[in-house]
């Protein structure tokens, strides 16, 4: 029932045993060591994403402050403008009112000139007769009690 512990085969055996498992721990502890190395590059990596992620995230904010900025800018330019607009369309209407004015003015203008037309042409036919009258004295004599 007893056996000696210390016998050299025993000892052997032992010892190659715990080579074997020192081994497979060492193997074992390189494969973790392997996948540790691996993760920390993906973690690098991820951080060097994450820090570009953060300046893009920052020049996004800077560039949406610039445009509201702009439209509010815009925004005013825009109030002011229907302003105008609302300015222009009175006046296009106060402008239409001249030009019916205008337009009425005309036709007044339009008798006064035949008109002035028709005693021109009167006139004209006087100075023609006062003309001839001057031009021949004797015409007082005979004919017409008038020399015209």
């Amino acid at each position: 029932m007893y056996r000696r512990v210390n016998s050299g085969r025993f000892i052997g055996l032992t010892t190659f045993l715990i080579v074997v498992v020192m081994a497979v721990f060492t193997w074992v502890m390189y494969g973790m060591a392997q996948q540790v190395f691996t993760m920390t590059d993906i973690i690098e990596e991820l951080n060097e994403s994450i820090k570009t992620m953060v300046g893009t995230q920052v020049s996004m904010a800077k560039d949406m402050h610039d445009m509201s900025t702009s439209m509010g800018t815009m925004n005013k330019n825009i109030i002011a403008m229907n302003t105008s607009i609302g300015d222009m369309s009175s006046s296009v209407g106060t402008m239409s009112q001249n030009v019916g004015t205008m337009n009425e003015t005309m036709v007044t203008l339009s008798g006064a000139m035949g008109n002035m037309a028709s005693n021109m042409s009167r006139m004209t036919y006087d100075i023609g007769h006062a003309t001839y009258a001057m031009s021949n004295p004797m015409s007082y004599m005979w004919g017409n009690a008038f020399p015209f």
